[in-house]
């Protein structure tokens, strides 16, 4: 999986079999467990998991974490994560970049954000990303983390760690993302869709832990939509699963930043978002717009937020028809795929329960009702931990896999 630079560097300390792998995994997902809970659960003997266990205690993977309650006879000892496993998270964003320390059980232990745009070009960026990783590890004395995981918005070659043509990151296509921060770092990288990265932190920690088969939906500058099917993510054969902000939901329409016209990101992105804020406060549609723009000179999505809270009846019919349209894609979602839960999410999602009732109204109106019958469409609780602690699920998933 990485490129064999890295591997020198960090094959000590991975699980050497497939058992070990699942322990690694269980004791991440589910907390101290004993060695004969973990034999029941993986259907081994007593004998093989108290082998297995010496072995990751061994690789600095786990440690004993005191007695287990009795149940009669001898008591078991409880296993845990070592405490000295830490991943980062990166989640690149289109004016963000967030960077977060973890433990092997992606509890966030110390964060950093700047604003940033990521037109600006990968090597601006990315510097400016390793200053932030940098800093949080000096700050919780971390000399080198167990892995780093990436997310950024923009369809990604997962298998070559780059972008390919994304639409919002002009000049980042074909760049090797993973293979330059894995070299300045010293540690495996893995890089992803930022969307899909949120999923696998909504997935962890979120309100879709435990759902086997959920959509996650982001609303940000792009929309695009993580896809887990079974507990597992599915990317597509190139990588692109789930890019429904280039679904065209009008055959004429604003120009997208994907080069056609009338997709549905044209239409309710949170750069579509500010574009239309701002023609209604100029052209006198929307008091309470305009009073802002005047105060601040321009406006964002989080304006219109604070617009609609204060009842302007423009700006809450541009969440009602923006939410009419991203409603309407994701019931023939629904209907295609029958996920058992969606998950709205992002910093458009922040305008929340008026936009999240357009979107229930419409896909409960469109979908199938056998599709929708046991159907709850919520709104993300994480906000902007969902990036950091789903990139650094990607990496820790990898590295807590068998060999």
């Amino acid at each position: 999986m990485w490129h064999d630079y890295r591997m020198a560097h960090t094959l000590a300390g991975r699980p050497e079999t497939a058992t070990q792998a699942k322990v690694l995994k269980l004791l991440r997902d589910e907390g101290p467990l004993s060695r004969v809970e973990l034999a029941d659960r993986l259907g081994v003997s007593r004998t093989t998991m108290a082998s297995e266990v010496g072995r990751l205690t061994e690789l600095g993977l786990a440690e004993g974490a005191g007695p287990a309650a009795s149940r009669g006879g001898r008591r078991s000892t409880l296993v845990d994560l070592s405490s000295d496993v830490r991943f980062v998270g990166v989640a690149i964003g289109a004016t963000t970049v967030s960077v977060a320390l973890t433990d092997g059980r992606l509890t966030v232990l110390g964060q950093r954000s700047v604003d940033m745009d990521v037109r600006l070009g990968p090597e601006p960026v990315l510097a400016r990303a390793l200053e932030l990783t940098h800093k949080v590890l000096a700050e919780h004395g971390v000399s080198r983390p167990a892995g780093v995981g990436v997310g950024v918005p923009g369809p990604v070659d997962f298998h070559g760690g780059m972008p390919v043509s994304p639409p919002i990151m002009p000049g980042w296509d074909g760049y090797p993302v993973r293979d330059a921060l894995a070299r300045e770092l010293g540690c495996p990288v893995l890089l992803d869709n930022d969307v899909n990265v949120m999923a696998l932190g909504e997935q962890h920690s979120g309100v879709a832990k435990n759902a086997r088969d959920f959509l996650f939906v982001k609303i940000g500058t792009g929309i695009g939509c993580g896809i887990v099917v079974d507990g597992q993510l599915y990317r597509g054969v190139d990588g692109c699963a789930g890019d429904i902000g280039h679904i065209r939901v009008e055959e004429f329409g604003p120009t997208c930043a994907c080069g056609n016209t009338g997709c549905l990101e044209a239409f309710f992105g949170g750069s579509a978002l500010a574009r239309d804020a701002l023609a209604a406060a100029r052209g006198g549609r929307s008091p309470a717009l305009a009073s802002i723009l005047t105060d601040k000179g321009e406006l964002t999505g989080a304006d219109v937020a604070q617009a609609v809270a204060m009842g302007d009846p423009y700006t809450v019919q541009m969440i009602r028809d923006g939410g009419h349209r991203v409603g309407w894609v994701l019931a023939s979602l629904v209907s295609f795929f029958n996920p058992g839960l969606i998950v709205i999410g992002g910093r458009v999602a922040r305008l929340g329960h008026p936009l999240l009732a357009e979107i229930r109204g419409v896909v409960y109106r469109r979908s199938l009702p056998l599709a929708t019958g046991n159907l709850p469409v919520v709104l993300s609780e994480m906000g902007d931990d969902a990036g950091v602690v789903g990139a650094a699920a990607l990496i820790s998933d990898a590295i807590f896999a068998a060999p």
